[in-house]
């Protein structure tokens, strides 16, 4: 290489990710060992044999396109992109992955394997960047953004933050000495457990309060006959923001820490409170005690206050996803509480469920309303009168509290989604046994489902009888995939495909529809096939890789893209929000540095890898 070309060689790797996080004198070390070729159009590249060196391709000027070894396409890439970290790998596994043919004119720059696998050993702290699996150079974009030392209380895990210590008595004392132990250490709740130690209730000073005060119990009786049970509990690996959930749930101010069936301590809202602070968490209890819609709806900014927060402090996107979720059932559980206020007592039991990114526990500043009202099959004509009224109110009302009421009616103010249970059964069954496309698109918003409100045994019970239709239907799985994989991920965006033609969003790439929905149907797909009881998609993957229809690599594979586009969706939701303007989900793929261009060309790759796996898994025999 003429040494006159150096200086512009070295300047032109010093802007492309991942040579630029390298000092100067490795840049300049890479830059010297960088071969240059030129491809005419049609031309391909020999990745020859094994005998034969291998490079990392950066493409100075042109474009190319990639192709698996059966003619299906794996990317199109254009300047300052890079390819060939497979031939980081070892070159048996390396050799043969897929073609790479020019379809412009173009020059590239050739760095030699050999030379960047002396640099990665000699500084391993950039090996990340430059590994051969794209999971691993996934996550390193992750760190680079985020990092455990700033996760905030939300992602720490429960035993970094309850008490060690717990008072425990057995449930045949009497209710006296069991008031007596808790006056003599000092704690305001203790768990009550069986002789093997196993916990069966609890009970708090305002249980001893409420009935055996008011309700003049008799203070010999056993602590089992006023106790609380079964107990809701948390486990030591439970993330903080799971049992704050609990809590808010089932309005507890404590929660025993307890494995296998063993307990170890006690979380309470004063460790969550007093000691840390957290910011959703008072925003929660502002909601549970605000008397008015027009009150909720003055909180808004200070829920959009929280997602800037943690969206710029940095905490894990799932995490975030969760934190929302939880804000928005809230409001949603004071509506319906509010709601009740107005038009009296329900008539009958019923079950407020929610649908969509909100039962996923994936809520962002765009979140629109799914819901529905699940019914016993005995409710009367009138009875639904009431349920009516309710929904209304109850989805007018979210509205008004910055909760868009959704496009596509999937609302419990909806009649056709306010039914009672047997009529449920009979959509599922129909969507089950004859899924055509409107029948496809019912069953994708309702697969998912979530309770926040009334007998929960309801929804319970319509998802069993959902699997049991599907253990008996192994076609439906099938044509959910036939629908999923009818929109490819945007391998060729770089080179202004799959972006919006016309219309405000004109050559924007819709990272929703073209990403993340992709990601949550094949998570769908796989959550079902498992008989997956959480709503998640992270969550769904996990489960599925546990029973071993997904293999472990290609589960973090694909945790690592959707947590890497789901990252880039909130800074794209919080730039906007401080610009003053509306969040949305379009992206102007000019708006992309080098830096998220070969990210992003991972995870698309990695959604069109599983696609195809899920088409052979859940294929027709």
């Amino acid at each position: 290489m003429p040494q006159t070309l150096l200086p512009n060689i070295i300047e032109f790797l010093s802007q492309i990710y991942p040579f630029n996080l390298l000092p100067p004198k490795l840049q300049r070390q890479i830059g010297e060992s960088v071969q240059i070729t030129y491809l005419a159009r049609g031309e391909k590249i020999n990745f020859g044999s094994e005998k034969q060196e291998c490079f990392l391709y950066i493409i100075r000027t042109g474009a190319m396109e990639q192709r698996k070894p059966n003619g299906v396409l794996r990317s199109k890439l254009g300047e300052e992109d890079l390819f060939g970290f497979t031939f980081l790998a070892p070159l048996k596994d390396a050799l043969d992955g897929y073609s790479a043919t020019a379809i412009e004119n173009t020059l590239l720059y050739m760095v030699p394997h050999s030379q960047l696998t002396q640099l990665l050993e000699e500084h391993p702290e950039y090996a990340d960047s430059f590994a051969s699996k794209a999971r691993v150079r996934l996550q390193s974009a992750l760190n680079v953004v985020w990092s455990d030392n700033e996760k905030g209380l939300f992602f720490k895990k429960v035993s970094e933050v309850a008490s060690g210590t717990v008072a425990v008595v057995t449930g045949d004392m009497s209710i006296q000495a069991v008031a007596k132990e808790m006056r003599e250490q000092c704690r305001s709740s203790t768990a009550v457990i069986k002789q093997n130690g196993v916990i069966s209730g609890l009970i708090t000073d305002r249980d001893m309060t409420k009935r055996v005060i008011a309700e003049g119990y008799d203070i010999s009786c056993p602590i089992s006959e006023v106790m609380t049970t079964p107990a809701i509990t948390t486990k030591p690996n439970d993330l903080i923001l799971t049992a704050a959930s609990l809590m808010m749930e089932h309005n507890i101010r404590s929660l025993p820490v307890v494995e296998n069936n063993q307990v170890l301590g006690l979380l309470t809202t004063s460790h969550l409170v007093q000691k840390h602070r957290v910011q959703a968490i008072f925003l929660i209890e502002k909601i549970k005690y605000t008397e008015s819609i027009e009150g909720l709806a003055k909180l808004t900014p200070e829920r959009q206050a929280i997602f800037e927060a943690l969206v710029e402090g940095k905490v894990r996107v799932e995490v975030i996803g969760r934190v929302m979720a939880m804000i928005m059932d809230a409001y949603n559980r004071r509506l319906i509480q509010m709601a009740e206020q107005k038009l009296g007592k329900p008539p009958c039991a019923y079950t407020w469920v929610v649908a969509g990114s909100h039962a996923r526990n994936e809520v962002h500043m765009l979140s629109d309303q799914d819901s529905a009202i699940i019914l016993p099959e005995s409710v009367s004509k009138s009875d639904k009168i009431y349920f009516t009224h309710l929904a209304m109110y109850v989805c007018n009302a979210m509205d008004s509290c910055g909760y868009p009421l959704c496009s596509g009616k999937f609302m419990a103010a909806t009649p056709k989604w306010c039914q009672p249970i047997n009529v449920w059964k009979e959509y599922y069954r129909k969507w089950v046994s004859n899924p055509e496309y409107s029948m496809l698109l019912n069953a994708t918003v309702f697969m998912e489902v979530r309770c926040i409100h009334g007998d929960g045994s309801l929804s319970e019970q319509l998802q069993q009888y959902l699997y049991s239709l599907l253990n008996n239907n192994k076609t439906f799985l099938n044509s959910l995939v036939t629908d999923s994989v009818s929109v490819n991920p945007p391998l060729g965006i770089f080179n202004n495909l799959v972006l919006e033609k016309g219309g405000e969003h004109s050559e924007m790439l819709d990272i929703k529809k073209y990403a993340l929905l992709l990601i949550v149907d094949l998570g769908r797909i796989y959550g079902l096939a498992v008989n997956c009881d959480d709503t998640g998609t992270e969550q769904r993957f996990n489960q599925a890789a546990k029973q071993h229809i997904l293999s472990d690599d290609a589960l973090k594979d694909v945790l690592g893209a959707y947590r890497f586009i789901t990252q880039l969706r909130f800074r794209h939701q919080l730039k906007a929000l401080k610009e003053g303007q509306q969040p949305d989900n379009y992206i102007a793929p000019k708006s992309f540095g080098n830096f998220e261009r070969e990210h992003l060309k991972d995870a698309f790759r990695i959604i069109g890898n599983l696609q195809d796996a899920a088409k052979l898994r859940f294929s027709e025999k």
